[in-house]
This record gives structure tokens, sequence and C-alpha cells, in this order.
């Protein structure tokens, strides 16, 4: 059996009693580790599950599958996600491979950052698509993603924006010699996103995320140290949001009138977001 299993949003303690019971099963258990990250380290986790655990790099996960579903048809194997095993596609083809191979599959799920992202107070029926932010290079500055924020905000609805990570990155120095020495991880920040974001609206000029743009800034959701602010792009920029996982929603104009009672409780300067609330929303 390969077991699929979410591990939530913070600690160890967030895997559910049933995947808990799935990884002690297990002959063999790997964490994904680029995708996402957990607030604590692999040893916690194995004193935690009472097993050892692999980390699985994504090398591994796209080009080496074989060795994750080695024997999975007479033995369990477990395969950990942070979130929801399903955030991430490279997730759902590892199914595929299993089932070609006919080994039986069981997910287990769990929260991740596309439902806990209600803890914001926006309501999660007022979303719209999500879209993903990468870091900018000085020669890469992509904005595909415009389209489907552009589109959300002609709904009036929220775009939930899933900021980048970089984990086992090589330069290309290393990369073009072969070399297998890799960067020290990234994880882009709720500042930095939002600086990026004013930059494509300044070259897009669509009037969808530019520095008087309503944003909520949210990190390490579900940890006991959770941050939410809410404020303009521009007050977002200028906030420091302390450790990662950072995420970032974009507000759509059909808020309620008890989201935006929710983002006053997270504003970061409370005159200005009654301002913005009253200007851009109608809402007093």
């Amino acid at each position: 059996m390969l077991y699929i299993i979410g591990l939530g949003l913070s600690d160890e303690r967030d895997i559910t009693v049933k995947g808990l019971e799935a990884v002690r099963s297990c002959e063999r258990v790997y964490l994904e580790a680029y995708t996402s990250i957990l607030m604590v380290d692999k040893p916690r986790l194995e004193a935690f599950y009472g097993k050892p655990v692999t980390v699985a790099h994504r090398e591994t996960v796209e080009s080496d599958s074989d060795e994750i579903l080695r024997d999975a048809d007479s033995v369990n194997v477990a395969f950990l996600v942070v979130g929801d095993p399903y955030g991430a596609t490279t997730h759902t083809d590892l199914v595929l491979r299993a089932r070609e191979r006919n080994i039986p599959v069981t997910t287990i799920h769990n929260a991740s950052i596309m439902n806990a992202v209600g803890a914001t107070g926006l309501q999660l029926y007022n979303f719209g698509q999500t879209v993903s932010i990468v870091f900018f290079t000085d020669s890469w500055r992509p904005d595909s993603f415009y389209e489907r924020v552009a589109e959300n905000a002609a709904l009036g609805l929220h775009t939930l924006c899933l900021l980048d990570i970089k984990v086992r990155e090589q330069s290309i120095e290393n990369l073009m010699r072969g070399r297998p020495v890799y960067e020290p991880p990234r994880y882009m920040s709720v500042s930095l996103a939002a600086e990026q974001l004013i930059e494509v609206e300044a070259s897009r000029q669509g009037n969808v995320c530019g520095a008087d743009a309503l944003a909520v800034g949210v990190a390490r959701v579900g940890s006991d140290d959770q941050l939410i602010r809410a404020g303009t792009l521009r007050q977002l920029a200028a906030h420091d949001f302390g450790a990662p996982l950072h995420s970032l929603v974009l507000v759509g104009h059909r808020l309620h009138l008890l989201e935006a009672e929710i983002l006053r409780t997270h504003a970061i300067d409370l005159d200005s977001l009654n301002r913005t609330l009253k200007d851009k929303y109608k809402l007093e």
C-alpha cells in the first residue's frame, strides 16, 4: 500500500490520528521537501512517528519514483506532504505511477493554506483562482499570473497568492559544472511579494494590484505565532512578517461587511484601512 499523507501546516502534532497510524504501519517513510515545509526539523518528526524519515527532494519524486514505489505492492510505504497531499500536481503523478503498477493507494487528507486562509476572515467561497508569485531575477520577471488576478478582480473575488520557495537550487556556475552544490533555501516574504505585485501593476496598468490595493498578508498559518495583517500593498511591503512561510491575499471588491469587520482586527493602520473600506468598498 502507498499512503499519501497530509501533515497539516505547522508541526509534528498536526498529522491526523489516521495518518499517524498509517505512518507507524509503514516499512519506509518519505517526506516531500520542496513544495512546502513544516516548522520543525526531521528529527522531531522521527521522534514523534517512531520511524526513520527519508527526505524526498524534487528530483527523487519526479525522476526516481521507482525507489519510492519499490515493493509497495507487498509492504506499506508512506509519502508525507506538508499541508494536503493534492496541493501540488507532482503528487497526483505519483499516484498515477503507483496505479500503473497495480499498487493500492490510500490518501489521508489534512489542512492546507488553501482552506486555512479562512483564518483571515475572508470567506472561502469568495475566492477565485489561486496564483503563484515567483522570485524575480535580473533577467526574468514573470507576470503571467496577472491575467488570473485580473479575472478574479473583474468578478469581485479574492485572490490567494502562494509565494515562492527555493530549496536545493543551484547557481548557474555549479549547474554548468555539474557540481552538486546547492544555494541556501529562500522563502518569499509578504513584503517582497507586495513589491513585485506593485512593479507588475506599474507595467500592466490594469488597476489590479497597485500600491493602494487592499491585501492581507499571512505568516506561519496554523502555528502558535501565526500572524495576519491587513493593509494596502504599500503597507504590506513595509511590514515585517517574520519567519516563513508566508502567503498573500488580494481582496476583491465584493467584500462582505462581516469580512471587513474581521479585517479591521488585523489592520496595520486602522484609520487607513477604514478609509480604504469607505472609498473603495463603500463599507463603513
